[in-house]
């Protein structure tokens, strides 16, 4: 008789944005006519950029000759340009790593799940609440035990072996300065613990003094790794493409006592379940570090920067309380009239027609509060704007 991992049934009921896709349709059902502005999930609105776009159509022309087609990637961790050229990109803002450390990736949503792989099953495991749903999901899949803190980490337990930090983080906004990231490094250090660094949003960082990366912290080879993605930089939600980044000094503690590489581990555990990022994805990637490419996606970041403005400019007028905005696509606010985030969720829908995310779908205290995306256009997000300030008036 085949078992189930019982530990599904310790899940929530529903996975956060399907919830919110069922009371989108069942609203749309009854209001057919009616056209909703959704900022709720996360999905970039602009095309793919130019250097992109024509890289992927050259390396798919090579993949129809012989003489330049490609199988297998024989590494299992992804093609050295590509690799190389990311090593090239967080050097460009002071972070050290290997063309080697990095193990390409079809995101980050998917690291960040299978990562768990390589560690104990007894770990116990520290989660910033509010946080990304896919760390809290996966660690209880896993049989681990969650325990629960705020962004910086006020009430920290004695024991630790898996943190899961995100920064510019999803949802709040909020982000990491150097001070406040070397706290974690040097708990981390003292609890011989394991920090996994979602860095996704790192390219929305404009500030000098909030590190993009978890290798700007003195000491954090020894006990992190960084978990990145391609989706909100360069607008690969729909092409796939991330990377993880694992130092060879990080080691992980065996039954006995004794050690074992986490890069080893990893490596093992990709060349088993996972066959690698096609060829012409990764060329496209590639074409995202170049001078035109980097040139392109700025200009795309910057149209979601500039909505990201108008929505904390209208929440300053109203006297709104929020983080985020800055140096982050989301924005993140206090529910009026001490609302509930579900109940400002169908409010925001009915009244205004516009679709936001609720805080509780991130956790405790995401409890009262609410999130909403700058990913589309200026036209929507200032209509957006504006029946928010016409339903609070």
């Amino acid at each position: 008789m085949a078992k189930m991992n019982e530990n599904f049934l310790n899940l929530k009921e529903s996975y956060l944005f399907i919830e919110i896709s069922r009371r989108i349709g069942e609203f749309s059902a009854k209001n057919p006519d009616v056209q909703l502005i959704r900022m709720g999930i996360g999905d970039v609105t602009l095309p793919l950029a130019p250097a992109v776009v024509q890289a992927g159509k050259k390396a798919f022309d090579e993949m129809g000759v012989k003489s330049t087609f490609r199988g297998y990637d024989d590494s299992g961790r992804g093609y050295d340009f590509l690799r190389e050229a990311i090593a090239g990109y967080y050097k460009g803002f002071g972070a050290e790593i290997q063309s080697d450390e990095i193990f390409i990736s079809d995101g980050a949503k998917s690291d960040s799940g299978n990562i768990g792989d390589i560690f104990s099953d007894d770990c116990s495991v520290i989660v910033t609440d509010p946080a990304y749903p896919v760390y809290v999901d996966s660690s209880i899949m896993g049989g681990r035990g969650v325990v629960f803190t705020d962004f910086l980490g006020s009430d920290l337990p004695e024991k630790a072996d898996l943190i899961y930090l995100c920064s510019p983080n999803n949802p709040t906004g909020a982000v990491y300065t150097h001070e406040q990231l070397k706290k974690w490094v040097d708990y981390a250090t003292a609890k011989n613990a394991v920090i996994i660094y979602d860095a996704a949003y790192e390219s929305f960082i404009t500030q000098p003094d909030k590190p993009r990366s978890i290798f700007q912290i003195e000491g954090s080879r020894n006990c992190s790794l960084e978990i990145c993605s391609l989706s909100k930089t360069a607008g690969f939600t729909g092409t796939r493409c991330g990377y993880t980044i694992i130092p060879k000094e990080l080691m992980l503690t065996r039954s006995d006592g004794s050690t074992a590489s986490a890069y080893s581990v990893w490596s093992r555990r990709q060349s088993t379940k996972f066959n690698g990022v096609s060829y012409p994805v990764q060329r496209a990637a590639e074409a995202v570090f170049s001078p035109e490419g980097q040139r392109q996606i700025r200009d795309n970041i910057a149209i979601y920067q500039a909505n990201a403005e108008i929505m904390t400019n209208t929440l300053t007028e109203l006297g709104v309380e929020f983080s985020g905005g800055i140096n982050s696509p989301y924005v993140w606010f206090k529910c009026p009239n001490n609302m509930d985030s579900w109940g400002f969720f169908d409010f925001f829908m009915e009244q205004a027609n516009v679709v936001g995310t609720p805080g509780e779908g991130f956790g405790k205290n995401g409890a009262g509060w609410f999130r909403l995306t700058a990913f589309n256009t200026r036209e929507n997000t200032q209509e957006a704007m504006k029946r928010l300030k016409n339903i609070l008036k």
